[in-house]
């Protein structure tokens, strides 16, 4: 693809598409601005015009991620009659961003693994951590409504809850099929809320 008169804004949504699309072809580490470009169809002079440098790249990849999941995690939750009925539409949510974008658990994994702290990696962190308020929030409530267990420890749930996803993503990578996630998420979920719900 060669896109042509775009603003700086769908510039920068093209290239993010890039890094993604080639994120999940090989490792996010190992992708250069030569890649990032021709993928692209356009010269590196034409993607440095809006980026300086492919840390700010980067920056822009955990952003749209950071925006587009959380967007997506609220969406579902927003809808749903009890916390744990939302923790689990934000668990299929979460499934089903990664199955639709294999890029970015690639790119988070890639970001958070680097030794040094770049700016990538701590908007990663940052984004984790706002995931996780939403999900310690959702338990309080259920166990305020008497809908989880009084006794759960949040801290743990939420470790347990971000678990999940995580090691469905690292078994999906190791197997290269991305869509193992969508084939053993239906049963992971009803573990974790056997766990948690309150007994009636």
């Amino acid at each position: 693809m060669k896109p042509k008169h775009m603003s700086a804004d769908e510039r920068r949504a093209v290239t993010v598409e890039a890094v993604l699309a080639l994120a999940a072809q090989q490792n996010p580490s190992e992708i250069s601005t030569t890649a990032i470009a021709e993928h692209m169809g356009v010269t590196q002079g034409a993607l440095f015009r809006h980026f300086p440098n492919k840390e700010a790249i980067l920056e822009s990849v955990m952003d749209w991620v950071a925006d587009r999941l959380l967007a997506r995690v609220d969406k579902a939750a927003s809808g749903a009659a009890s916390s744990l009925e939302a923790l689990e539409a934000m668990f299929e949510a979460h499934v089903a961003f990664f199955v639709e974008n294999p890029g970015v658990p690639r790119m988070l994994f890639g970001e958070l693994q680097r030794a040094k702290m770049t700016a990538p990696k701590r908007m990663a962190q940052k984004m984790l951590l706002r995931y996780r308020e939403r999900l310690v929030t959702l338990i309080e409530d259920g166990k305020a409504k008497g809908q989880i267990s009084s006794g759960t420890n949040t801290a743990s749930a939420c470790t347990l809850f971000i678990g999940m996803i995580q090691g469905l993503v690292m078994q999906s990578l190791l197997a290269g099929d991305v869509q193992l996630i969508r084939r053993e998420a239906p049963g992971v979920f009803p573990l974790f809320r056997l766990a948690i719900e309150a007994s009636a």
